[in-house]
């Protein structure tokens, strides 16, 4: 019985319980998505390649498997490299599937040609071409499992277009099995009572989640962890939720003061790179002790040197340490100078958040906006964020109470990624966990680069409320007052500045041109009544597009984008 390459790719990708795939056909892998759906697969057509690519790798940290992103030859295939590195600096698994020229025109300027292969290296943890369409099974198979073992990251799959309606005798293809789930490694207990000690001995604790935490599925654990040490915990943004944002040892409130002054530092799967100030002064104490805790052993002594290492997968390590602690019987007091200063501090920042919350000024402030959102959205939803000031101040304004709840720039700082996420994280949600809502809060720049994706929202009827924090602008725009002034001086390309963009602009019409639901909106009760609307129409996809003040910005900080001290 024959067997065509589209079919064995189809297959192959069932056989890993792959569920998702995203991308855009056309010429050589249009068959390919169609055989994907005949065996199971949900394939979602997205409008650029990119979003595409970003939607398949927020499957894989959702769901802990990939998700596939199906490009075409050439161009699309290059569309895929920002969502390859983003998975991978991630550390999320990821497959991308690209079709190439035929082999037989290698070489003479083919269709479309391009060393894809070789390209796809610098961001994959594994670039390969099946050599024939009787190993398609066991390089699908080795792809999917290099996507998930040990660090997680990206795959590529290289697919020549004359292979995709080969045929060949099903007797002769090389048919696997699913991938065993990736092995769990624990830390040596050596370096596990080390750690305890050091612990024990801190005057100014303080544990900080990291993404690998939520990817790992440790949330039970870390909340014993916390409640039985009594520890202070700053999550990383994207970890917030591991244990409650409204947990009362979460010190995100004062998250300066706790990286300044703490002696001993736990990471659980978070990096010492730029969003942690790389553990170095001034943002922290010179002696502080860091005991590390990752999967990957590259990742371990990066930036500062240990006081020690703790290799392994994060749930069951922290697990180890729960284990050594219940021997100890070791609490650190909530009375002590530390918990106050930081008390204190957490105090004073809520104060200020709540005043700006709390001005009555149109139009209105981040901190207003971010108030009445906060209010109004449901408690469990995915909360997926994107944009500058839109992103870091709806960090710390917008709480979240569940683990992997959070999609946003992440560790690569990556715009465009807000619209991918959401769809992905509204297809995951549809099948596993109904009646979960998705809201993704975009800033207006952010919005931009993939806007026509609401046009994919629509055409899968997800009903994911999109909310545009509008400030006309990167960072800060104008109104259109002063815009109709600067006009007068000339060509907008020589005198606006070039953090602006068209003020007023109606985002919400996208939304509707497509038959979903858009809201323009300007005071405080419009937005409420926007967010009731969109909130209570579990069917219709919605958009309500913001208004705020052009010069809001972050409490008193200059230019902050330039310092990244928000971070």
């Amino acid at each position: 019985e024959a067997v065509s390459g589209a079919q064995l790719i189809a297959q192959a990708l069932r056989v890993q319980n792959i569920e998702y795939m995203f991308g855009i056909v056309g010429i050589p892998v249009t068959e390919i998505a169609i055989a994907a759906q005949a065996v199971g697969i949900k394939y979602v057509g997205m409008r650029n390649e990119q979003a595409a690519c970003y939607a398949a790798s927020a499957v894989g940290y959702l769901t802990g498997r990939p998700g596939v992103c199906l490009v075409v030859s050439g161009p699309g295939f290059l569309h895929t490299l920002g969502g390859m590195a983003n998975a991978t600096i991630n550390c999320w698994p990821l497959i991308v599937i690209g079709g190439s020229s035929d082999r037989n025109q290698e070489t003479m300027g083919a269709f479309q040609e391009f060393p894809q292969v070789e390209a796809g290296r610098l961001y994959n943890k594994l670039s390969v071409r099946p050599s024939s369409l009787e190993v398609i099974p066991a390089v699908i198979e080795k792809a999917v499992r290099i996507s998930m073992y040990g660090r997680p990251g990206s795959c590529y799959i290289d697919i020549p277009g004359d292979f995709v309606n080969l045929q060949v005798n099903k007797s002769s293809v090389k048919f696997v099995e699913c991938c065993l789930p990736p092995p769990i490694s624990m830390a040596e207990h050596s370096a596990v009572s080390k750690a305890a000690s050091v612990i024990a001995l801190s005057k100014q604790p303080l544990l900080i989640i990291g993404k690998g935490a939520a990817y790992s599925h440790a949330e039970k654990n870390i909340r014993k962890l916390v409640d039985l040490c009594g520890l202070p915990f700053l999550p990383t943004p994207m970890a917030k939720g591991v244990v409650p944002d409204n947990h009362p040892n979460c010190v995100a409130a004062a998250r300066s003061t706790a990286l300044q002054h703490a002696d001993v530092i736990i990471l659980l799967g978070a990096r010492l790179n730029w969003i942690l100030h790389f553990g170095l002064p001034p943002r922290y104490r010179q002696d502080v002790k860091v005991i590390q805790i990752d999967i990957c052993a590259e990742e371990l002594g990066n930036n500062v040197r240990p006081a020690a290492t703790l290799l392994g997968d994060i749930n069951t390590v922290t697990e180890q340490l729960l284990e050594e602690f219940n021997k100890r019987s070791w609490k650190y007091p909530s009375n002590s100078e530390w918990w106050r200063k930081l008390r204190g501090k957490i105090k004073n920042n809520k104060e200020r958040s709540k005043g700006l919350a709390l001005q009555k000024s149109l139009p209105m402030n981040y901190y207003t906006v971010f108030h009445h959102i906060r209010e109004l959205i449901p408690k469990d939803c995915i909360l997926v964020s994107e944009g500058a000031n839109t992103m870091d101040i709806g960090r710390t304004m917008l709480p979240n109470f569940y683990p992997r709840q959070r999609l946003d720039a992440g560790t690569f700082g990556t715009m465009g990624v807000g619209l991918g996420f959401a769809i992905a994280a509204a297809m995951v949600a549809r099948d596993h966990t109904p009646g979960r809502r998705v809201v993704c809060i975009e800033g207006d720049s952010a919005f931009g680069f993939s806007g026509m994706e609401v046009e994919t929202i629509c055409r899968y009827n997800l009903p994911i409320v999109i909310i545009v924090v509008n400030n006309n602008g990167i960072y800060t725009g104008l109104d259109s007052n002063s815009w109709e002034e600067m006009l007068k001086f000339g060509d907008p390309a020589t005198c606006v500045p070039p953090v602006s963009l068209l003020p007023n602009a109606h985002y919400e019409k996208i939304m509707s041109a497509f038959g979903g639901k858009g809201y323009f909106v300007k005071t405080p009760e419009e937005l409420q009544n926007a967010l009731k609307a969109s909130v209570t129409d579990e069917r219709t996809p919605s958009l309500i597009n913001v208004m705020i003040d052009p010069q809001s910005e972050r409490k008193k900080q200059e230019f902050p984008w330039l310092t990244r001290s928000n971070l």
